[in-house]
């Protein structure tokens, strides 16, 4: 006989996937903490929260996972509701209602006023740019806008998110005045697409306007771009980038591949002299910036002659961060209609060629950075040592500067001098300068 929890009501949101998820969520619980609801984020609660990712094959599995495992605990009696939101759930409602019925509810991705109805909770419309963050303390994600436009033949995101809707500059010069006061001093800019952005609003690419306003934000020190779409990048974000130092040199450009014949069947809207006149015109205004790319290997008719394309590309361009992924054929895309005819252990060997080069350029071009000396911000005390990142590198996903813990006691969310001794094909070892040996600055 099931046994109800003992538990009082705490509300445990999971975020699985990218950084929009845990800004959502983020939202989620800032509205249910205004509602004088008690909410923890990935800890134990009697009521869970489930915001999935439904983008590929991998992460629509560990979603399922997540939401199976959390049902099972339902039906032992260990939690009371579940409910599931984000992607996967906007994406396939009718299917998982289906397969996995003992889910309280489902909500997509539009639908947070009626989720937080369920919740026993209302939506505050006042709360522009409240949250309750879960990132360290000195960043947080700020998303500008929802949805995209763009075609791009393999990404199901438009089914999931919408079309592109930008969110008003001075919205979001309030996100982060509130994001400062709470001793925030990185600012994240996520969207699918921040090259877009302002187009939909202000009927021309306002990406540089929505800099130049949070750029006087107080007590806001870096302001990072990711993920921003190659085909019309308003340049003059790199003029700006160059004059002002709170923006970093740094970003994040997913341009999935090289070879003109996948680009076209991607329905990117570019070509490779094209992407390479644009790397070189960043490269040219700002010789400083850190570039980060993603790529695609595996997709559809993708031949040997076109990876080896993509490879000596790679080779030649010697991007500061890389991450490649495998094609996932994902149903109701444009390719989806395409034959999935590159098999998977290729796909994987392929990922692997290309990670393996990027490796050897990463410990290369870390190697120049010995001797050297980096303002560095600290993210967090692990184990032995004290971690902080460079204006070249973004959490999770880019390089991380070590610093002995046991030889230097630093302040968690304090930027610090770092001279650079040691180096491997992904962390930096370092001195904080200015620091002396067991001298403590902070707890």
């Amino acid at each position: 006989m099931r046994t109800k929890s003992l538990k009082t009501n705490k509300i445990n949101v999971v975020t699985l996937g990218c950084s929009k998820n845990i800004y959502d969520s983020e939202v989620l619980m800032g509205q249910l903490k205004a509602n004088n609801k008690e909410v923890a984020h990935e800890e134990e609660g009697n009521i869970v929260v489930i915001n999935t990712c439904g983008f590929i094959a991998n992460a629509k599995e560990e979603s399922v996972n997540t939401i199976l495992s959390y049902v099972a605990q339902k039906e032992a009696g260990e939690v009371d509701k579940v409910f599931v939101t984000g992607c996967l759930s906007e994406r396939y409602k009718p299917d998982l209602q289906k397969e996995i019925p003992n889910v309280d509810a489902y909500f997509g991705t539009t639908e947070l006023p009626n989720l937080l109805k369920a919740l026993e909770a209302d939506y505050k419309h006042e709360l522009i740019g409240e949250r309750l963050t879960t990132t360290p303390k000195n960043y947080a994600y700020v998303k500008i806008a929802e949805g995209c436009d763009r075609p791009c033949s393999f990404c199901a995101i438009p089914l999931m998110r919408g079309k592109h809707k930008s969110t008003p500059i001075e919205e979001l010069v309030t996100q982060a005045e509130s994001l400062a006061a709470k001793g925030v001093k990185e600012l994240i800019l996520i969207a699918q697409d921040l090259t877009y952005y302002g187009l939909d609003l202000y009927k021309k690419r306002a990406l540089a306007a929505l800099l130049e306003a949070l750029v006087k934000v107080e007590g806001i020190s870096w302001i990072r771009l990711h993920y921003a779409f190659p085909t019309g990048f308003p340049l003059e974000v790199l003029d700006l980038m160059k004059q002002e130092p709170k923006i970093c040199n740094y970003i994040d450009i997913p341009l999935q591949h090289i070879s003109d014949p996948i680009l076209k069947s991607m329905r990117r809207g570019t070509t490779k002299a094209k992407t390479d006149a644009l790397i070189a015109e960043f490269r040219s205004r700002v010789p400083e910036m850190a570039i980060r790319t993603t790529l695609i290997v595996g997709y559809p008719g993708e031949t040997e002659e076109d990876f080896q394309t993509l490879k000596q590309w790679v080779i030649e361009r010697r991007f500061d961060r890389l991450g490649c992924f495998t094609y996932s054929h994902e149903e109701d895309t444009h390719a989806y209609a395409l034959e999935d005819n590159v098999p998977q252990e290729v796909k994987e060997a392929r990922a692997s060629e290309i990670m393996d080069i990027q490796s050897q350029i990463s410990w290369e071009l870390n190697q120049e950075k010995v001797g050297r000396s980096f303002k560095c911000i600290i993210d967090r005390k692990e184990g032995n040592y004290f971690v902080g990142r460079t204006e070249a590198d973004s959490p999770d996903v880019d390089n991380e500067v070590l610093i002995d813990a046991s030889a230097y006691y630093l302040k968690v969310g304090e930027f610090v001098t770092v001279e650079i001794t040691e180096a491997g094909d992904f962390d930096l070892y370092g001195v904080p300068e200015n620091v002396a040996p067991q001298e403590k600055i902070g707890f």
